[in-house]
């Protein structure tokens, strides 16, 4: 068998880390495996890379234009199709498309007259709609009844400076997705999955859940206490942790700064890149992207409480791994995110109130850490990377089978 994954990064990121270990675990299985990026990975072998460094930024400019991602980047879409031909994969499996270095009507229409067995991720939304990753921020039904037109979210991700072609767009990928015969759909939750049922994907050859999964081997409750003082916390310090690749107001990095105002006596540590430019509360601590695993697992482990406040997630990765390491968890009840609450593993706050969040904070600080730590750990086992590795491979024998 011979896979081709096509995806905007490889090896970081959560969709990177993704493709990296389905990768190595299809190389493991006697599958010649191959990824396409727009990075350059020239030492991996599999590797192929899609474009360069002045097409990506041209993609980028004329899709803010033209109002247009993924339209461009012909060329460079042309001469990955060539590298297709030649390694004549059994399967491609499409991850995320939207970060300008693809032309998805050329390689939809390449794979439709090929008939090549085809699986999309569903990462996020895009694949369904004329333009958003995310619509619940909006209340938007419109990919699911008449078809996406006059986007609310049309200046937010890849935003369009000038005109509004999300019309457009839904149509053609509507079009393009069921020229493919053999169209295999999976969903990282089940919220995402029964959305996708709604959706222009409905008449996929097969839709299914496949969670994310997580490294068991990485992310594992670790003693904390050097870590904490490495970092200028003492013993007694109440941590609470956010994790996110970039934070936004979409990530919830308001409900942070409300409850370092409401909890001056706790420790708020957030992880991930920021642009905020006004002033912080003295007790929120911002620790940058953090990309090496182990660090990560290192955070996860010292921490009291994670909380997730985000409206949408169609996982939530990241919530899964402070669970491994034996955090409880405050998420919103929203999208996927309810499903990464196991029994006894800790809160789900039903309204934009901060003081529910709060009400939640103090239980747990009262209950301690370890009240809960045994059964976040036992919950994720259903989260295995070995077990999940393996319902991909399944899926694509399957979609192969009829070929």
């Amino acid at each position: 068998m011979r896979v081709l994954q096509v995806n905007a990064v490889y090896g970081y990121g959560s969709t990177g880390h993704i493709i990296e270990d389905l990768h190595n675990f299809l190389s493991t299985r006697g599958v010649e495996s191959y990824f396409a990026t727009p990075d350059k990975h020239s030492n991996i072998k599999g590797s192929i890379r899609i474009g360069n460094f002045i097409d990506h930024k041209l993609h980028a400019l004329y899709s803010r234009i033209f109002g247009l991602q993924g339209y461009f980047s012909y060329m460079s879409t042309l001469l990955f199709i060539r590298k297709i031909k030649k390694i004549n994969p059994d399967i491609i499996h499409l991850h995320n498309l939207h970060s300008n270095y693809i032309n998805l009507p050329l390689l939809l229409k390449y794979i439709a007259k090929r008939d090549i067995p085809t699986i999309l991720t569903l990462h996020d939304c895009w694949f369904y709609t004329g333009h958003c990753c995310h619509y619940v921020g909006y209340n938007c039904l419109k990919w699911r009844f008449d078809g996406c037109s006059d986007c609310d979210g049309i200046k937010d991700y890849n935003s369009s400076w000038f005109v509004d072609l999300s019309s457009k767009k839904f149509r053609d990928k509507q079009r393009l997705f069921q020229s493919i015969k053999r169209l295999g759909v999976i969903g990282v939750s089940e919220w995402i999955t029964e959305e996708a049922k709604l959706s222009i994907l409905r008449d996929a050859t097969t839709i299914k859940r496949v969670y994310n999964w997580i490294d068991l081997e990485v992310f594992y409750p670790r003693e904390s206490a050097t870590f904490r003082m490495q970092h200028g916390f003492e013993r007694g310090d109440f941590i609470i942790l956010g994790v996110a690749q970039r934070w936004s107001g979409e990530k919830g990095f308001q409900v942070f700064i409300e409850i370092a105002k409401m909890c001056p006596n706790y420790k708020v540590v957030l992880v991930g890149s920021y642009t905020h430019s006004g002033d912080l509360p003295s007790n929120i601590l911002m620790e940058g992207e953090v990309d090496c695993v182990d660090e990560l697992a290192e955070y996860y482990s010292m921490a009291d409480l994670f909380i997730n406040p985000s409206n949408q997630e169609s996982f939530g990765k990241v919530t899964v791994e402070a669970l491994a390491c034996g955090v409880p968890i405050i998420v919103k009840n929203s999208t996927a995110t309810t499903e990464l609450l196991g029994d006894g593993c800790g809160y789900l706050v039903n309204s934009g109130d901060v003081g529910e969040y709060v009400s939640h904070i103090a239980t747990i600080h009262r209950n301690t850490k370890e009240y809960y730590s045994e059964k976040c750990v036992e919950f994720v086992q259903k989260f295995r990377c070995e077990k999940i590795l393996v319902e991909h491979l399944e899926f694509y024998n399957l979609l192969m089978r009829d070929r």
